[in-house]
């Protein structure tokens, strides 16, 4: 089975040029074209569903705001990226499929066509290959859990949900168990209640905040391994923090990412304990102390200014030459740029199909996965709690200029924002980066730049390492802020240590983040 379009595919890009060079050669089988209704045919390309028809000569030439490419007047080219489903109703052939309506806006769109002349075996045969080349790895007819947080982006979720979700869902022959959240904490009761059996994805129609409940309340359940690997947990961008929307889907667009999530390939995710106090929980994005930290949740109430809320934070204190004093002790995997160079780039070319993958989701064979010590429940945590005494091998040292102590899971922590240029998916370690605080102010602004830019892994000063747990203690006196996947926890004591491909998602590549690497 050919696999679906991957990540540097493009839905918008002129798919017909690979038609006018090889279609009309012997690369195509005969069986690929299929003759329907007058004047008619239907041709499976190299990567696009060639549509040849002469009614569309009497249609406007500029075809969709000039996005849908066209190489003749009677020629259009779907991706097969963009094929939702085809099925024969009646006596029409009708084809389901998502058509640009901007640069950022897919819509479901359909076509039709009669099939009188040919036989039914013949176009059974083809809509099987048209899906099998549509979807590759990705699973057709999704059973979805769907969360709606009304009160995200600025309470227009729901709408976005109805306007630009469900069609595609629905065209793509999902199956959607819709449910508006009430309250915060409200995903976490719902996904230690459902019925793993019952669904196949748990699509949050927010920011990044339900995917954090989610994973939580699988993580609650007596079965906690086995729904983390069987649910796939996904983000339908709806927030003002979209970071995961970013990693696996490469956008920030609902209808673009509900396409992604409706061709996703399942992906394991390495996930994070965080032990704080008595309490454990799971962090699939990232946890801070210092200015990333504060420059997030202390500014809560500027969110009038949108994404600037963030910039202007980072700068107030910047200037401010914020100190951040905490002692930190950390187990270390990878400590240089360049061993963390060729390892990013070894894990990126050694992909594996997703059937290839399942049978070592719970091998336990290396320093970056805990041992079980429960078949059913989390994992069991092999450097203990925050509260228990330091694992062997373990420093506690004092980092009394510390300016930003940053863990990552993912590479995207906002549109535009790529701190963690080496994260992987399923490699097993999380990405330190620590910085202090007493930089130079144009260091510093250098640095804020060079996440935008791509340059920041390479930046002298910015310390980067792979790593398996730590455990940091704040020195300072006070109420302060520590960020866990972008929530607020109690300014104490925590550690953490990460479970290598305990979660599922969905990504468009199946191995990879969207963000541009190493």
């Amino acid at each position: 089975m050919t696999t679906a379009a991957m990540a540097t595919d493009n839905p918008f890009v002129d798919p017909i040029a690979s038609f006018e060079e090889h279609g009309r050669d012997h690369s195509f089988a005969v069986d690929s074209t299929l003759p329907v209704g007058k004047n008619a045919s239907l041709t499976l390309g190299t990567d696009s569903l060639i549509v040849l028809d002469e009614a569309f000569e009497k249609r406007d030439r500029t075809n969709c705001c000039g996005l849908w490419p066209s190489g003749t007047a009677n020629t259009r080219a779907i991706p097969f990226y963009n094929i939702l489903w085809a099925e024969l109703q009646d006596d029409e052939l009708r084809i389901d499929y998502a058509s640009p309506a901007s640069k950022t806006v897919v819509r479901a769109a359909t076509l039709k066509y009669p099939f009188e002349r040919q036989t039914l075996e013949v176009v059974h045969k083809w809509i099987i290959k048209l899906l099998d080349r549509s979807y590759g790895e990705s699973q057709r007819i999704k059973r979805m859990k769907v969360l709606v947080n009304p009160h995200s982006g600025k309470g227009s979720a729901e709408k976005w949900y109805h306007r630009d979700v469900e069609p595609l869902l629905i065209a793509a022959r999902c199956t959607i168990d819709m449910q508006k959240t009430k309250y915060s904490g409200e995903a976490v009761e719902i996904a230690e209640k459902m019925d793993i059996e019952a669904f196949d994805v748990v699509a949050s129609c927010s920011g990044d905040g339900l995917p954090y409940e989610v994973f939580n309340g699988l993580a609650k359940r007596a079965d906690a391994k086995k729904a983390l690997t069987k649910i796939a947990v996904v983000n339908l961008p709806c927030g003002s923090g979209n970071a995961m929307s970013w990693n696996l889907n490469g956008t920030d667009s609902n209808s673009l990412a509900t396409l992604a999530v409706i061709k996703g390939i399942p992906t394991p995710l390495d996930l994070i304990s965080i032990t704080q106090g008595e309490t454990r929980t799971l962090s699939f994005l990232s946890q801070s102390v210092g200015i990333v930290a504060e420059s997030d949740l202390a500014t809560e109430n500027l969110r009038w200014m949108g994404g600037q809320r963030f910039t202007y934070g980072f700068l107030v204190r910047l200037w401010e030459k914020a100190l951040y004093p905490c002692d930190i002790a950390i187990k270390v995997a990878i400590d240089d740029k360049p061993s963390i160079k060729e390892h990013y780039r070894r894990e990126k070319s050694n992909h594996e199909p997703a059937s290839e993958r399942r049978g070592y989701r719970n091998l336990l064979d290396d320093d970056a996965s805990a041992s079980s010590g429960n078949d059913d429940g989390l994992p069991s945590l092999r450097y203990g709690t925050v509260n228990d005494k330091l694992p062997e091998g373990w420093e506690l040292v004092p980092y009394d200029r510390l300016g930003n102590f940053y863990c990552g899971n993912m590479a995207y922590m906002a549109a535009d924002s790529v701190f963690f240029q080496a994260a992987l998916p399923n490699d097993g370690y999380m990405d330190l980066v620590c910085i202090n605080g007493d930089i130079p102010r144009t260091t510093a602004i250098k640095m804020m730049l060079g996440v935008e830019n791509g340059n920041f892994f390479d930046m002298p000063g910015v310390w980067y390492r792979k790593v398996l747990g730590y455990r940091i203690i704040p020195k300072s006196k006070g109420d302060g802020y520590i960020s866990i996947d972008g929530e607020r926890v109690p300014f104490q004591p925590f550690q953490a240590e990460v479970h290598k491909g305990l979660g599922t998602v969905l990504s468009k590549s199946g191995h990879m983040y969207e963000a541009p690497g190493l």
